[in-house]
């Protein structure tokens, strides 16, 4: 049995929820890993970030993400809208805010828990199995990694983990 972990690296842009396509990477780390057989993990260790599987819709919005994408956002804003003021939520609360200024952040970087919540509904990881040598993902999945965090630009780690014969 044969275990191989990558990480990429993206950058979201912050003021909007940042879609990054990786299945053209996450293809090549399954291909150098040399796995015929086994298991793909695609994992956020950011609980402010998600994956998913999902087609790519091809034309975009104003926005510059894809109508597929931006009807994503559109829905989740609708039932968690973006934490635009204090005690919009319940968090962040005073220990946090404390906690969160010890280490280094400001205030308005505490006002994500529209983006802690998004992540908790679309989930942090994609299991893709792989067969032959390639991942299975019909044939029009591509794998995404978003940043839902809308309060500063920043690099986001994404954590490969191949797994098989």
């Amino acid at each position: 049995m044969k275990i191989v972990q990558e990480r990429l690296t993206v950058t979201s842009t912050g003021m909007r929820p940042t879609f990054h396509t990786v299945t053209d990477d996450v293809k090549a780390m399954v291909e150098r890993s040399g796995v015929k057989s086994g298991l793909c993990v695609v994992y956020s260790r950011h609980t402010t970030c998600a994956v998913m599987i999902d087609e790519d819709s091809f034309d975009k919005a104003y926005t510059g993400l894809t109508y597929l994408q931006q009807d994503l956002v559109d829905v989740l804003e609708k039932a968690i809208p973006m934490c635009r003021k204090e005690g919009q939520y319940m968090h962040p609360g005073p220990e946090l805010t404390v906690f969160a200024a010890e280490h280094g952040e400001d205030k308005p970087g505490t006002l994500n828990t529209d983006a802690h919540l998004k992540s908790s509904i679309v989930g942090r990881s994609e299991s893709i199995p792989i067969t032959e040598g390639s991942l299975e993902l019909g044939e029009f999945g591509h794998i995404y990694f978003i940043d839902f965090d809308h309060t500063r630009a920043r690099e986001r780690q994404v954590i490969v983990q191949i797994i098989g014969e």
